[in-house]
């Protein structure tokens, strides 16, 4: 069975940072955990098929009929060992709750924001719901997070080119696997949050002074925002999740998005502007051929 389709940016806490002591059913749930990076994409897609087959439907995937959420929004999380980040995080364990309740909740009050009204109306009725029932439904699922914020930014198709200015580029993990299709395969870097924090700020303030309030620019501010609203010794992951079948061997392995993303910064410094243009176009070309394929499938 294919992965969904989509790339992640996480962030992983100290268990301190779910409250102190931490309540006995997380700790339960971080013991009994078996989730890992290369299942949680099937996860999150099986989770939303059963919304959508269920009677009636959900409006939200790990929801109730009800609209409570299912145990499962407390069960459902990576862990990840201090001793395999860069730098310094913890102590471990370090966890990410995969929240895809309030993720989706989130999503679906963007997508009704930024929708015509024909369009909405349309998927309201579909659903059989009114505005109000998803107003307050999102807004019961958004409430119940434990921060401001969720753990897990995810996108399909593509990988937003900032986020790789948060990485460094040498901590490159890379597990071909056995095939395109092996849930092993794996392409990603993690990095402690002082540091990701640090070059996003940089980032933000060298492509602000160069470029003005750019797209670039909006992302960056938009993630340093994000990443402050977690615990000081975090752990921050960028994961390609399942574009990785996406991609040839040989190219996945050649991959220098990370390192091309860091010489457009430097060039920026620097002010060469014919490097910057060529450095863009070449990772322009690599991303756009891959998000191309969202309008086949």
């Amino acid at each position: 069975m294919l992965r969904p389709f989509v790339a992640y940016l996480r962030v992983y806490e100290p268990l301190s940072a779910f409250g102190e002591p931490a309540s006995d059913q997380l700790k339960e749930a971080v013991e009994a955990a078996t989730l890992n990076r290369a299942s949680v994409g099937e996860r999150e897609q099986c989770m939303w098929l059963k919304s959508q087959a269920a009677t009636p439907i959900r409006l939200l995937p790990a929801e109730l009929a009800d609209g409570r959420a299912a145990p499962s929004t407390t069960t459902d999380l990576l862990v990840l060992d201090a001793a395999d980040v860069p730098g310094e995080v913890g102590p471990g364990p370090l966890i990410c709750p995969l929240e895809l309740r309030a993720r989706s909740a989130a999503a679906l009050v963007s997508f009704l924001g930024d929708a015509s009204p024909a369009l909405t109306a349309s998927v309201l009725d579909a659903g059989g719901v009114t505005a109000e029932t998803v107003r307050s439904r999102t807004n019961s699922a958004l409430s119940d997070l434990p921060k401001a914020a969720v753990h897990v930014l995810s996108t399909t198709w593509t990988v937003p080119l900032p986020w790789f200015a948060l990485v460094d580029p040498a901590e490159k993990r890379l597990n071909l696997g056995s095939g395109q299709e092996d849930p092993e395969r794996e392409l990603s870097w993690r990095v402690a949050m002082p540091d990701a924090l640090r070059r996003a700020a940089e980032a933000r303030e060298l492509v602000e002074s160069t470029l003005g309030d750019s797209g670039p620019t909006r992302i960056l501010e938009e993630t340093e925002r994000w990443l402050t609203n977690f615990d000081p010794a975090s752990a921050v992951e960028l994961d390609y999740g399942g574009l990785v079948q996406l991609i040839a061997d040989p190219i996945l392995e050649s991959d220098t998005s990370a390192e091309e993303v860091h010489r457009i910064l430097e060039a920026l410094r620097a002010g060469d502007v014919e490097r910057l243009a060529e450095l863009f176009n070449d990772l322009r070309e690599y991303w756009a051929e891959l998000a191309a394929r969202e309008h086949f499938n």
